[in-house]
């Protein structure tokens, strides 16, 4: 109230701007109050707002704008400001930002029931006890002004370390998932005997060129069931988060190519920067590099994370 009769002063005068809001506002207000309140010396609550509101602005904002409450507090405690929960959301309201809600997502899997498919080895439980176990993939799509840009994500179970991806204007097996299985593949050194691939029904991840593929690499394929989101929660909470965090925020988007630029970036932050709540607020870097440094301790490791 008292910025408001700042802003107005000018222009109708303070004695009429408290008169006439003091109907309208609870607790007393005059003339005398507002000029007691400005000659008033500025809280340490007042001078701690003046600084850290600025802050949760920039980290916010760098962050792709996504952070509710939780995350903020995370990040404003890992940047070294001793802040509570409840603290954070009353800067966060000053600050005028807030945390993005997930839209309903959209099905894209297309099966072929004449294919033969491979058993489902995971049976909803999207736990690993090291990187390279298990693998979940899956493929969304996104609108552009010049057609539609499909975008194929492989995510690492164990650390949510998003290891291959592949954007395209075409579904086809060998163009889009494949050279994101490639990547991934690239990534872990080319051999990954002992690692699960799993995946939806989509004709895309069991044509034979993607299937042979994974048996050449080592690994073993796993699907679920079409239309089951359940099946493949963890590659399904990517695309919903990649739409949410990304495509929602920064679109529309003209053509495949600025789809994919972008998606390079976000991928980046999501591996590197992005604090995962199922990670104890820790990035995927941050758990793998945990992890192999435990490897490398004569202590013995510690438990490995759980990331369903």
């Amino acid at each position: 109230m008292i910025l408001f009769i700042d802003q107005m002063r000018d222009r109708f005068g303070v004695e009429l701007l408290c008169r006439v809001l003091r109907p309208a506002v609870s607790g007393f207000l005059t003339a005398r109050g507002y000029r007691a309140a400005k000659a008033r010396t500025p809280s340490a609550r007042h001078l701690r707002d003046e600084l850290l509101v600025p802050e949760v602005s920039r980290l916010h904002a760098e962050n792709y704008g996504v952070y509710g409450r939780r995350k903020m507090h995370a990040l404003m405690r890992r940047q070294g400001w001793q802040v509570g929960r409840d603290q954070t959301a009353r800067l966060m309201k000053l600050a005028g930002v807030a945390g993005v809600k997930r839209s309903r997502r959209a099905f894209t899997t297309r099966s072929d029931p004449a294919t033969v498919k491979p058993g489902d080895l995971v049976n909803r439980q999207f736990t690993a006890l090291a990187p390279r176990r298990l693998w979940v993939a899956d493929v969304t799509y996104v609108a552009t002004w010049s057609g539609f840009a499909y975008v194929a994500f492989v995510t690492d179970v164990f650390s949510r370390r998003i290891v291959g991806w592949r954007v395209a204007s075409t579904l086809k097996a060998d163009v889009l998932p494949l050279q994101a299985l490639d990547m991934a593949a690239w990534d872990a050194g080319g051999d990954l005997a002992g690692l699960v691939h799993h995946a939806d029904h989509g004709s895309n991840y069991l044509a034979v060129v993607y299937t042979d593929r994974i048996l050449e690499l080592g690994a073993t394929p796993s699907t679920g069931s079409i239309g089951d989101s359940y099946d493949n929660a963890l590659a399904e909470a990517v695309n919903g988060l990649f739409k949410t965090e990304l495509i929602r925020r920064r679109g529309p988007w003209r053509t495949v190519e600025q789809v994919e630029l972008a998606t390079l970036e976000w991928v980046w932050w999501w591996n590197n920067a992005r604090l995962h709540g199922e990670l104890d607020y820790r990035t995927p870097m941050e758990i793998e590099q945990a992890y192999y440094a435990d490897q490398e301790s004569p202590l013995p490791a510690t438990a490995g994370q759980e990331t369903g």
